[in-house]
């Protein structure tokens, strides 16, 4: 029972730990958002007409609150953040919270669905080359995906454009199409229209993805099958598939699980150049609009909100390592 509540108190102190850095970061984090969309433009300039009197636009930059101090400008806006108040666009005029609503759901399942590509296709490539180390095929894979980390996305993107889109004319190459409301959800995976809209967006932005996952996979199964209990194991006679998926592959898990993690934020963040090519109705593309108009509420917010998701996808993966690795509980129950 000791033993137990024990492990009970370490995990609670390791999450408190955790939690109270998310916080730092968070205030760091507003605070960058905050002063760097302060120097882009004048939002008012952006709002109103070349006909429109200096007079009439002091009227608005008083209403919107930029003639107060930048320190008073701060502190509204995290106090509003707190309270899940995001304030309005200063282009639409409509609830920033209610136009990253509405366009959350295109790019969560474009990043959800690149990261099981690229899962699906990275780790077992990883296994492969890792034990076929210095075959043809292994070797045709590692040439095969270093495209993926030297040629940009946009190369990539266009490319399956003109392949699938214009060549061969398989595939939808912009916009999101065949969707289904869920309530506040619309989702492209209920139809077929909407998954072959979804697909080449997906590869593209899944690609990169797919070369890091895999050879973070091969270095780390080549440096665990070097290990001396793969050896005894072996030597002992355990049949070569169970000791390379249950012993070696279950010892890459960490690192694996720490790129799963990043991968997931990556792919969400980084897709506004993928949403830009293709044309998706996603937040990436809301948050291009946004730089575009000066319409800095939709900015800020989109910038705190992609660091919360990073902050909230460390945190699950600090409780993986907790459960998968008792060197970090061992470490966290001595402080």
């Amino acid at each position: 029972f000791k033993k137990v509540q024990s492990r009970y108190s370490a995990m609670l102190s390791f999450i408190f730990r955790r939690l109270l850095q998310s916080v730092f970061v968070m205030l760091a984090v507003s605070l960058i958002a905050f002063s760097l969309f302060r120097f882009v433009g004048d939002p008012v300039a952006q709002m109103v007409g070349q006909e429109t009197s200096i007079e009439d636009q002091e009227n608005l930059r008083e209403r919107l609150g930029l003639n107060d101090s930048l320190t008073t400008q701060y502190f509204r806006f995290v106090g509003n953040l707190t309270k899940g108040e995001f304030g309005f666009s200063y282009r639409t005029r409509q609830p920033v919270s209610e136009m990253l609503l509405n366009r959350m759901p295109a790019t969560l399942e474009l990043g959800f669905v690149s990261l099981i590509i690229s899962l699906l296709a990275g780790i077992p490539a990883g296994i492969y080359t890792a034990l076929k180390r210095g075959g043809v095929i292994a070797n045709a894979i590692l040439i095969t995906t270093l495209v993926g980390i030297s040629v940009p996305t946009f190369v990539i993107g266009i490319f399956l454009i003109y392949l699938f889109g214009v060549e061969l004319g398989w595939l939808p190459t912009f916009g999101r199409a065949g969707t289904v409301q869920l309530g506040w959800w619309q989702t492209s995976f209920l139809t077929l229209e909407g998954w072959r809209s979804l697909l080449l967006p997906a590869i593209t932005l899944g690609v990169y993805q797919l070369t890091l996952t895999m050879r973070l996979v091969r270095a780390e199964m080549q440096d665990v099958l070097k290990t001396d209990f793969v050896k005894f194991a072996t030597a002992r006679g355990i049949n070569y598939r169970s000791l390379y998926l249950n012993h070696a592959f279950r010892n890459t898990l960490v690192p694996v699980v720490t790129i799963i993690g990043l991968q997931l934020g990556g792919v969400i963040a980084f897709s506004i150049v993928t949403e830009s090519v293709f044309q998706w109705p996603g937040m990436g593309l809301l948050f291009l609009d946004s730089i575009r108009y000066v319409d800095i509420p939709v900015m800020s917010v989109y910038l705190v909100l992609i660091a919360l998701m990073f902050v909230v996808i460390n945190l699950m993966v600090d409780m993986l390592y907790f459960a998968i690795d008792p060197r970090v509980r061992l470490k966290a129950a001595h402080g």
